[in-house]
């Protein structure tokens, strides 16, 4: 033990400290950069909001946040990298249901959507939209399954990813409607949009801000929302509930995970930040252009959300 520690260790008590408590003590977190791994690909709307949040928390912490995609199989290899990181809150995840509650309903994880992270705050909520071609002979689900149901062929819809919230209601859709509907998974939204409008697609699903821009550039129309309201982008848009089709009143969230194990006052300045950072009006504008709205609940209260979707520890 050199000179300075034992003479440090030597007055802790005279002080009302113990060498315990000393020794566990280290830098206010954060003191270091933090990573934040967005579900998607680089320029989505996970993405987008990543850097946005990551702008207003560099500016409150005085660290760089830095946003680094991990791409490719249904967020399967963004998750399994921050599960596998450390516990110490400087690697995060922004992503939506795809990753923690549709793969592991469809699939074997690397990693275990419960025990391996620690739920932090659904940023908000929101849900895709069934779109077709702006000249399609139908213009909402009614029309749409009528037609559908009078083809002599499948009719091809695109999603972002295989067990996506997009394919599951695609799926549903196929089911309530008895029509013939065949998946096809891309990388991207943007990509299926790309098969959508050269008619390599018969119809398709879209996120609000995606769908907002394709229909006011007259290439695309819109046939209902997926989730349990109208979205505040595009108020004019109906549900599927309002058009009499059930099951589709499951909200889609975007979330904040860390590693599992967490250290609780590490996780509780996380929380607050996120929560303030949803708070500030130009956030809020940022994810209502996307189709969500705002709401920053508690690590409790995303631990419901997840054990409603019959997502529960072992």
């Amino acid at each position: 033990m050199n000179m300075l520690r034992r003479t440090v260790l030597t007055y802790l008590p005279a002080l009302g400290v113990s060498a315990a408590a000393w020794a566990q003590s280290g830098p206010q977190f954060p003191s270091r950069p933090i990573r934040i791994v967005p579900f998607g690909t680089g320029g989505g709307p996970i993405d987008t909001l990543a850097r946005a949040y990551g702008e207003k928390l560099s500016q409150r912490w005085g660290q760089p946040i830095v946003v680094d995609a991990k791409p490719g199989a249904s967020g399967i290899i963004a998750a399994d990298f921050v599960a596998k990181s450390a516990a110490d809150g400087y690697t995060l995840m922004m992503t939506m249901p795809l990753t923690h509650v549709n793969n592991a309903i469809l699939m074997k994880l690397p990693y275990d959507p419960v025990k391996d992270f620690t739920p932090l705050t659904m940023l908000a909520t929101g849900g895709p939209m069934l779109i077709a071609r702006a000249d399609a002979p139908f213009n909402d689900v009614r029309e749409f399954v009528a037609y559908a149901r009078k083809q002599n062929k499948p009719l091809s819809y695109g999603t972002w990813g295989n067990g996506s919230a997009a394919h599951l209601f695609g799926e549903l859709l196929k089911r309530q409607s008895g029509a013939d509907l065949m998946h096809v998974a891309y990388k991207s939204e943007a990509a299926a949009h790309m098969d959508l409008f050269g008619q390599l697609l018969d119809f398709a699903w879209a996120n609000p801000s995606t769908a907002r821009t394709h229909v006011q550039a007259g290439k695309m129309k819109v046939l209902a929302v997926a989730g349990s309201r109208r979205v505040s982008v595009m108020p004019q848009v109906s549900t599927f509930s309002e058009q009499g089709f059930q099951g589709f009143d499951v909200d889609s969230w975007i979330g904040i995970y860390a590693p599992a194990r967490l250290p609780a006052d590490v996780q509780n300045t996380l929380v607050s930040a996120l929560r303030d950072t949803t708070n500030q009006p130009d956030i809020q504008a940022r994810l209502t252009a996307f189709g969500f709205e705002p709401l920053a609940n508690t690590p409790a209260q995303f631990s419901e959300v997840l054990k409603a979707a019959g997502v529960t520890p072992p």
